[in-house]
């Protein structure tokens, strides 16, 4: 049924098969004629070191948590909640490589994201993504210079999805953070068109009435519409943290406490969660019964004290 999924502090997103890109997405529509992206699709975080490095030796026990654990085999890499667009282009090659590896014969289907300020970067990830065996790519709007109309914004991911013809392609709405206020369904009327891998779109904003004429007008395609605004979902948790202020940083140390899996903290200029959110989280997370790890060391937190 189309409509908005679900998000649950399992660091995963409910979209249509990851306001603010982190947790779990779930969709609504066929992706592709050959593959649906249907279900809960994870928005998925990059783990770090201490030092603001990639901890790529925790992502095969993250494959396995959200399978095993979760039952979600979907997944959006290097999205805001993996923190893509602090990434250099290699570190993000390497992520998405490290992914499709550990998720082979695991997971059903891997999303990039590729989208950057530079063109030539974006259609780089794009190819990579092609190369490596991703199942889609997603972009969003460019956001120093910024599209000004729709034509033009099409244009920029006309020329990111010719480069992987090969990919379903979804547009990722997040004007929060672009500052880029074209509609999503002003994007999405003729999209097709212009693209002719286009196969979705990942909604990340609080305009339900565009969503919901996203979906109605496109009733007839096959589209995946994916919901992705944390804030609306499992509301008992999530309205408790946003008091104690959300984002990713302390995404990362929510799913720190779920998992077991040490995520670490995000990368400047974001800040480490502080310990009064991870306490306090961990203490609302034990009284709704979200927690089953009872001996998480302090170091595996990544949170200050």
């Amino acid at each position: 049924m189309d409509g908005p999924g679900r998000t649950d502090p399992h660091g995963v997103r409910a979209e249509g098969r990851g306001g603010r890109d982190s947790g779990t997405l779930v969709s609504s529509s066929m992706a592709s004629p050959k593959k649906k992206l249907q279900g809960l699709v994870a928005a998925t975080i990059t783990p770090m070191t201490e030092h603001g490095e990639i901890n790529f030796s925790v992502i095969g026990q993250y494959v396995d948590y959200l399978v095993e654990e979760q039952g979600v085999k979907n997944i959006f890499v290097n999205g805001t909640t993996g923190e893509g667009l602090s990434l250099s282009i290699s570190e993000r090659r390497r992520v998405a490589e490290e992914w499709v590896t550990k998720g082979r014969n695991k997971l059903d289907q891997i999303v990039i994201h590729v989208g950057a300020l530079s063109l030539k970067e974006s259609q780089e990830l794009a190819q990579h993504a092609a190369e490596i065996g991703a199942d889609g790519i997603a972009v969003i709007a460019p956001f120093f210079l910024k599209p000004w109309n729709k034509d033009v914004l099409i244009n920029f991911l006309k020329e990111v999805a010719a480069a992987a013809p090969a990919l379903p392609f979804y547009y990722y709405h997040i004007p929060a953070l672009t500052g880029v206020k074209i509609r999503a369904e002003e994007v999405l009327d003729g999209i097709q068109e212009k693209i002719p891998t286009f196969q979705g779109l990942k909604f990340s904003d609080t305009d339900l009435l565009d969503f919901g004429q996203c979906v109605d007008q496109n009733r007839q395609r096959q589209f995946a519409f994916l919901f992705g605004v944390d804030e609306f979902c499992i509301q008992r948790f999530i309205n408790f943290v946003v008091k104690l202020g959300f984002g990713v940083s302390q995404t990362k140390a929510i799913m720190t406490l779920v998992s077991g899996i040490p995520m670490g903290p995000p990368r400047l200029p974001l800040q480490k969660a502080s310990r009064e959110f991870t306490d306090n989280a961990e203490a609302k997370l034990r009284s709704l019964d979200f927690l089953s790890f009872n001996d998480l060391k302090d170091g595996n937190l990544g949170a200050c004290s």
